[in-house]
């Protein structure tokens, strides 16, 4: 059945809406090229949507022809706000963009586990009133919430979750009632993340992928056909709660203790850590990501490899060995057998230096040095035995032919990790499949929200003419 002259010119607005999106500032010849529609209606178009405030003159092209020059056409930016949050255990931190997704300003202030639920939500909410204020929207028309738990998928709501703070609950529904005209919605912080690595990430490539989530805790995101999956419950990719050889317990229903977040979670990789002589380092905000740096920053130096080079496993234990330093033999969960990893010594053997280690930003103090070359790439063995348990798991349920190690320690493992793990799960599996280091890090959760919300608000201010449409927060 054709499609009647209002659903055409919808959807010809659309598309070409969409153009703009993507290749930003077009001219009427470009559209038509790019849309293969005929002059007319691309002109029809262009007027229609100027008269509809949503795209504006926004400069000329020389194009090769007599005459004057060609119109340039943009999308009306400041048509909208939006607002992306991402909200931890610890705090949270807020973006405000522009329809096309042009952060304009961002802050993050940190909620301690003490501080009450009133003033943890009022905290939160002034700081994204505070960041609009600063981007100057007037009003927000979008927020997308990224928030670790369960989100209802009948209601698209955040269900309650032992162990999470009430506050997170609780500060959905207070933007809602200080921003009434915002739509605001919440999704599972893993699979914000996930979307954003597939549209901007590691996985671009990939329309099928999973996202192994390592900050704090750990998660999961599955990507099946281009398309997130969140199950009947909303509760798909919950690998906390996997039961896993080497742990003291099972989890239970309401205590992820004794699953998989037992072996990887920040606290698990940061014990291990220690058992190879390697100190958190002190005011690291995820704990794990500091040790799992220092490490992977000895065992590239001891590879000789420099800022660009990724040296693998087998190049760092080559040259632990020429050291002649002694190595241990690693049990299947990860630990050693033989205590031969001791923490780092001063030169001249002195006593262990407390806080060993890199810093938050990356840059190395000169007075601590790096752990040992022999412990750091031990360490890192027993760390990708754990997460390959995790991801054959996975790989023998979904076949994703692709992993991402997300999140904070994701991105601190980076290569080193990743084909750590890609040649335990080769060996695992006859399944093939990708390991990838994740190219976001931690702020996969806020772009991931972001693009959520953006995507959200150009849903319903591209279709000129017709209600927005009244689809659920958390779908």
């Amino acid at each position: 059945m054709p499609a009647s002259p209002s659903t055409a010119r919808a959807i010809n607005d659309r598309l070409a809406l969409r153009l703009l999106q993507q290749e930003g500032p077009l001219t009427a010849g470009q559209l038509k090229q790019l849309t293969g529609l005929s002059r007319p209606t691309v002109a029809d178009l262009v007027e229609r949507l100027g008269a509809a405030g949503l795209i504006a003159v926004v400069g000329e092209a020389g194009e090769q022809r007599r005459g004057p020059n060609a119109k340039v056409y943009g999308i009306v930016a400041d048509r909208a706000h939006l607002a992306a949050l991402d909200v931890r255990t610890e705090g949270v931190a807020v973006a405000v963009a522009d329809l096309v997704g042009r952060v304009l300003a961002e802050a993050s202030v940190p909620i301690g586990g003490d501080t009450g639920t009133g003033p943890a939500v009022e905290q939160a909410v002034s700081l994204v009133e505070r960041v609009a204020k600063e981007a100057g929207a007037g009003r927000l028309h979008t927020v997308g919430i990224g928030a670790p738990g369960l989100i209802d998928p009948s209601s698209g709501e955040l269900r309650d979750s032992t162990g999470l703070p009430e506050w997170h609950r609780r500060l959905v529904a207070t933007l809602q009632e200080r921003l009434p005209e915002a739509r605001v919605s919440v999704e599972n912080e893993t699979n914000l993340a996930a979307l954003a690595e597939q549209r901007d990430g590691a996985a671009r490539d990939r329309d099928t992928f999973v996202l192994l989530w390592l900050g704090h805790g750990t998660g999961a995101a599955v990507v099946l056909d281009g398309a997130l999956r969140r199950g009947a419950s909303g509760g798909t990719g919950e690998i906390g709660f996997l039961p896993v050889p080497g742990t003291a317990a099972l989890p239970s229903a309401t205590d992820c203790e004794g699953g998989f977040h037992s072996l990887a979670s920040s606290a698990a990789v940061v014990t291990l850590a220690a058992e190879y002589g390697i100190p958190a380092t002190p005011g690291e905000q995820t704990p794990a990501v500091g040790v799992v740096r220092a490490a992977v920053a000895a065992v590239r130096a001891a590879a000789g490899g420099g800022p660009g080079e990724e040296p693998t496993a087998n190049d760092a234990e080559g040259a632990v060995s020429a050291s002649g330093t002694e190595s241990s033999t690693l049990t299947p969960g990860g630990g050693a057998l033989t205590p031969g990893s001791s923490a780092p010594l001063l030169p001249g053997g002195g006593a262990p230096v407390p806080g060993a280690g890199s810093r938050t930003s990356g840059a190395e103090a000169p007075s601590l040095p790096r752990p040992a070359p022999a412990p750091a790439a031990r360490f890192l063995d027993a760390l990708a035995d754990r997460l390959a348990v995790g991801v054959a798991s996975v790989v023998a349920i979904l076949d994703p032919g692709c992993v991402v190690l997300g999140g904070e320690v994701g991105q601190a493992g980076g290569e080193e990790l990743a084909s750590r793990v890609r040649d335990r799960i080769a060996r695992m599996t006859p399944l093939p499949t990708e390991v990838r280091a994740t190219t976001l890090g931690g702020g996969a959760v806020l772009r991931g929200a972001l693009l959520t919300a953006r995507d959200r608000a150009q849903e319903e201010l591209f279709t000129p003419g017709e209600p927005p449409p009244q689809s659920s927060p958390g779908r």
